[in-house]
């Protein structure tokens, strides 16, 4: 609390912005202003090819080609853009996979899906949060179209096998759809070598701006057919209507330039202070338990449940010293257990009890032993109470 603010330690709901991406958006806003769409003049033609540049960069931090990158204005649009694109570019009743610990972003576009007649299936998962690959390829279908697995989850923090799952629905003939929104900044990221043909991205979640993300769509091998979700002036391939944002666009370009480029530094970084957070805690606080995969998890997200702790209880009572998430960010304004935690351990204690800390690229290791001391004294307190 050296600025006098809370220790932020909510990095996967958002980040800060990184400065350097700050100071590239900010000619954008000032002198270069035009509409990118207004090429026959210099002021248009700078914004159209900063937007370029842009697309560039976030096609070479996931190893696509830049014509593969369709702008968007959050990583929301883009799954929403990717699962009822393809479905209604389908023009037939389809069977879509996904599963049961997904976005909302996500599972919200599927239930859409279902109303209008398609068929969805929700695959479980395990203790640790990952799926059975066993009964993902038992759940084909010979109608099925599209599997939507998210790379890494936002709450407890564990890897899906992506390379496994794309194998599979290549073997299949299936499309296949990830949300990748907490990967850029900490996991290095090839959408070919993941089988994707379909990939969403989140700026905010990679030290950008909020208001821009990005889909990737494959162009060959198949060539992804996708329905458009608005109509308008045919931007972004006509798969996107609307005049450019492009500050926001220059700004995630070189946001996911910055994280591609100190990516290793970055992990190792987040990794280390989140391994001293864990450590400590499960040292010292009797009864904390680990949520996730113990291994193939984000680098910077830390899942704990501790018996006999009411996490809102706690970031109440710490919550002008440290920032922390009880839960999912999308749903912190209700007081229900987590769809997540419901997955992996059904209605209990340790679901319902479960937090989440999530350092990042600019947490001190100060800063992680400070938020040690808070939250080991809240956690006393409280206990102390009851």
């Amino acid at each position: 609390m050296s600025d006098g603010r809370p220790i932020y330690l909510d990095h996967n709901a958002t980040t800060p912005l990184d400065p350097t991406v700050f100071e590239a958006m900010r000619p954008y806003f000032l002198e270069h202003f035009g509409n990118p769409s207004s090429v026959e003049h210099i002021y248009g033609l700078t914004a159209a090819t900063a937007v370029e540049r842009a697309r560039e960069q976030v096609a070479r931090a996931i190893n696509a080609d830049a014509g593969e990158i369709v702008f968007t204005g959050s990583c929301t649009e883009a799954d929403n853009l990717a699962i009822l694109g393809v479905a209604r570019a389908a023009k037939a009743s389809s069977h879509f996979i996904t599963s049961q610990i997904e976005h909302p972003a996500v599972l919200e576009a599927f239930r859409q899906l279902e109303k209008e007649g398609h068929a969805v299936t929700y695959l479980s998962v395990d203790e640790v949060a990952q799926i059975r690959l066993e009964e993902l390829e038992a759940t084909f279908r010979p109608n099925t179209l599209l599997v939507s697995i998210m790379g890494g989850n936002n709450e407890v923090g564990t890897l899906q096998p992506l390379a496994d799952i794309g194998r599979l629905c290549s073997s299949k003939g299936v499309l296949f759809h990830s949300d990748l929104a907490q990967l850029p900044a900490y996991v290095a990221i090839d959408v070919k070598k993941m089988g994707l043909h379909l990939a969403s991205f989140s700026a905010h979640k990679a030290y950008g701006p909020k208001g821009v993300g990005a889909l990737y769509v494959r162009r060959q091998r198949p060539r992804i057919k996708l329905e458009p979700l608005l109509w308008g002036g045919g931007h972004e391939r006509a798969l996107r209507p609307g005049t450019l944002n492009t500050p926001l666009i220059v700004g995630m370009g070189e946001a996911m330039e910055l994280s591609r480029r100190d990516l290793a530094m970055t992990r190792e970084l987040v990794s280390a202070n989140r391994d001293r957070l864990k450590n400590q805690l499960i040292a010292t606080i009797d009864g904390a338990q680990l949520n996730g995969h113990p291994t193939e998890r984000l680098p910077n997200n830390l899942s704990l449940s501790i018996t006999g702790v009411e996490p809102l209880a706690l970031m109440r009572l710490i919550r002008n010293e440290i920032a922390f998430s009880a839960s999912s960010a999308c749903a912190t304004h209700e007081v229900r257990t987590s769809h997540v935690l419901l997955a992996m351990f059904g209605e209990c204690p340790r679901a319902r009890g479960a937090f989440r800390l999530s350092p990042g690229r600019f947490t001190t290791t100060e800063q992680v032993d400070e938020a040690m001391v808070a939250i080991t004294m809240g956690i006393n307190r409280l206990r102390s109470i009851h």
